[in-house]
């Protein structure tokens, strides 16, 4: 239940198209289901804008296609973040209108088409080639919140020239998502280069001393470009989510 199902719930209780019994079955399931090995909760969207959002990492294919299967009986469209190839098999194979993609491990369902958020693209923009599957997370997730995207791969620090060549299109972004490993240098020098907000995120990738993305993460905390906003090692999602409560804390603001 999203900001608009409940408003289209109660203008039909107002028109008499709905007898207020039905309304109020209808509204007993909002706040969570309890599975026993989880409480789903329905209110989510209705809070925040966006539902819940199933973590597969730590859960069973049994738990994921549960948790799942709530989601979809309740209207809602369903995102599974961290789904590996392995536990994909087994969750495709019971829900197989699942859409599964390899390279972001993320499968969804589209119930109902999230409204389109007006204005400016978001970019995701990667240092390198092996940072695109924690990109792909990012560009799923806000796909899935009806965000406007572009993407600019593999323009890392060490052929600054390939960001240059982007930079017009970059200036146009609502909001940027970097992901670097390595150094993790890429967002400091998008941030000294635009103004909208930028979102980095640290990956694992690299070598030796990188720390599994330690180092990157502690430059992209130090970084000399002001404001830039990091999250968590590999968190795609973590970065869009970040986004999605910006713009949907703007569409609040206008609403009122």
């Amino acid at each position: 239940m999203d900001q608009q199902g409940l408003r289209e719930l109660l203008q039909r209780v107002r028109s008499g198209d709905l007898e207020p019994e039905a309304a109020l079955r209808t509204l007993e399931q909002l706040p969570f289901a309890d599975l026993g090995y989880a409480r789903v909760d329905h209110h989510r969207a209705l809070r925040q804008g966006v539902p819940e959002v199933i973590l597969g990492a730590g859960k069973t294919p049994e738990q994921i296609v549960g948790v799942a299967r709530r989601l979809q009986q309740a209207g809602q469209n369903v995102l599974i973040t961290r789904l590996s190839a392995e536990a994909a098999e087994h969750v495709l194979g019971a829900m197989p209108e699942l859409t599964y993609s390899v390279l972001g491990r993320t499968a969804c369902l589209v119930q109902k088409p999230p409204a389109p958020r007006e204005g400016p693209p978001v970019a995701v923009v990667t240092a390198g080639t092996s940072d695109i599957p924690v990109a792909e997370e990012a560009l799923q997730t806000l796909s899935m919140a009806g965000v406007p995207t572009l993407s600019v791969f593999d323009v890392g620090v060490a052929g600054l020239h390939r960001l240059l060549a982007s930079l017009e299109t970059l200036s146009t972004a609502r909001a940027l998502i970097v992901v670097a490993g390595m150094e993790g240098a890429l967002p400091s020098v998008v941030g000294g280069l635009v103004a909208a907000p930028v979102i980095a995120v640290p990956t694992s990738i690299g070598y030796g001393t990188a720390f599994g993305g330690v180092a990157a993460l502690l430059g992209m905390l130090t970084s000399c470009a002001s404001g830039v906003t990091v999250v968590n090692i590999d968190n795609g999602f973590g970065a869009a989510m970040a986004v999605i409560r910006l713009l949907e804390a703007e569409r609040r603001k206008e609403a009122r």
